[in-house]
């Protein structure tokens, strides 16, 4: 299908000029349209549509220059040559000035020069529109990406509300225990997750979780872990009893790894799992690829305790073995997420875990103590999620 000619209007007082130039125009693949003065000008303009104005600069009832400046008035973006044989270098300069695309001088003797500068100005005015398309279509991109942006926002913001309202509270018992949690996401939602609770009034069960990722999936795999062992607890008396006391760390990290692997959720956890007999103190835990290990504080040392184990979510039918210790009557033990270990200015894993025990034993041991200490702040500009649980006993 042949492409639209583009039209023209000619506006020229000499009729003979006129139509030689018309007739050459339309040879060359123009649709012109003549007219002998500008009289009519907007009328014609309406009338024709055309793509480009070409028109002389002295003509009895108006000129050249009087066409250019209504032109501009109303349709700034119609290209306009000026074809004289009349103007002086003023009237070149002022018609420039005007926004005329060419000035051509008559006679014109090689006709080819005027279509050469018809279709630069045509080219420019095309390029002109196309920018200007491309400025609205960006600009409209721009807008949705903002409203898009402001939804995520307040996606985010919901989702971080939720995952806040499962967070537990502080927890003060009758048996002088304390636990508390502080977190710190990289991002609005946290991969990070911890949970506590002082079952049948004896078993202080707790575990921080660290959920491969960040953002929005990671956190939804964090409220998928918190209905399902409350779930356990509830239907499966989880940490309710001598027997689960012994075993539920293990069984916990069983049942995860198997609902993860069988959901096919795409994430991985690390864990650190334990469960204390307050009547006893004494602590059963489980580790599942945790670093770094939780520190003991005490009155008379500060250390890591002891442990390993596999994560959680990638490898089949795996068993973790339960670490058990006695706790003395006075003590705080404080649990972190690798997150920590980003801040902490060192080089190798080694020297920052040494670093961070260091830090703690400078600490009280409380949870805010901690807190200052390593200088942790919710303020969305950490480099990884970072989850802090400290358990504190005294007399």
């Amino acid at each position: 299908m042949a492409e639209n000619p583009k039209k023209l209007l000619l506006i020229d007082d000499d009729a003979l000029v006129r139509r030689s130039i018309a007739v050459y125009l339309a040879d060359s693949g123009f649709k012109v349209f003549e007219e002998a003065d500008a009289n009519q000008l907007c009328e014609n303009i309406q009338k024709y549509a055309p793509d480009l104005v070409l028109t002389d600069l002295r003509m009895p009832g108006g000129d050249g220059l009087q066409v250019l400046k209504q032109i501009k008035q109303h349709q700034p973006d119609l290209p306009v040559i000026i074809i004289s044989g009349a103007g002086s270098v003023s009237d070149v300069v002022q018609a420039l000035r005007l926004g005329a695309s060419d000035y051509l001088v008559k006679p014109v003797l090689d006709i080819e020069v005027l279509v050469h500068a018809i279709n630069k100005a045509l080219e420019r005015t095309e390029l002109l529109l196309e920018n200007q398309r491309y400025r609205e279509q960006l600009e409209a991109a721009n807008h949705e990406l903002r409203e898009s942006l402001r939804v995520l926002e307040r996606d985010q913001l919901a989702g971080k509300q939720v995952q806040k309202r499962l967070m537990p509270n502080r927890l003060i018992t009758q048996d002088h225990y304390e636990v508390a949690h502080y977190i710190a996401p990289s991002l609005f939602l946290s991969g990070d997750f911890v949970d506590y609770a002082h079952i049948k009034k004896r078993y202080l069960a707790f575990y921080l979780a660290d959920v491969s990722g960040h953002g929005s999936s990671s956190a939804f795999v964090t409220i998928w872990l918190k209905h399902l062992v409350s779930r356990m607890v509830r239907e499966e008396g989880l940490f309710g009893d001598e027997q689960s006391f012994a075993t539920g760390a293990n069984h916990l990290l069983q049942t995860v790894n198997r609902e993860i692997k069988e959901t096919r959720l795409n994430h991985h956890l690390t864990f650190f799992v334990g469960v204390i007999d307050t009547h006893t103190q004494l602590m059963n835990y489980a580790v599942a690829g945790h670093l770094p290990m939780p520190i003991l504080k005490t009155n008379d040392e500060c250390r890591y305790l002891e442990g390993n184990g596999k994560p959680v979510g990638i490898f089949k039918d795996v068993t973790w073995q339960t670490y058990q210790m006695q706790l003395p009557d006075s003590y705080t033990l404080s649990c972190f997420s690798d997150g920590v270990l980003e801040i902490l200015p060192a080089d190798t894993i080694q020297e920052k875990e040494a670093l961070l025990l260091q830090k703690v034993a400078e600490s009280t041991g409380s949870l805010e103590s901690i807190c200052n200490t390593l200088h942790v702040k919710d303020d969305g500009e950490t480099p990884d999620d970072i989850a802090i649980l400290t358990i504190a006993r005294g007399k």
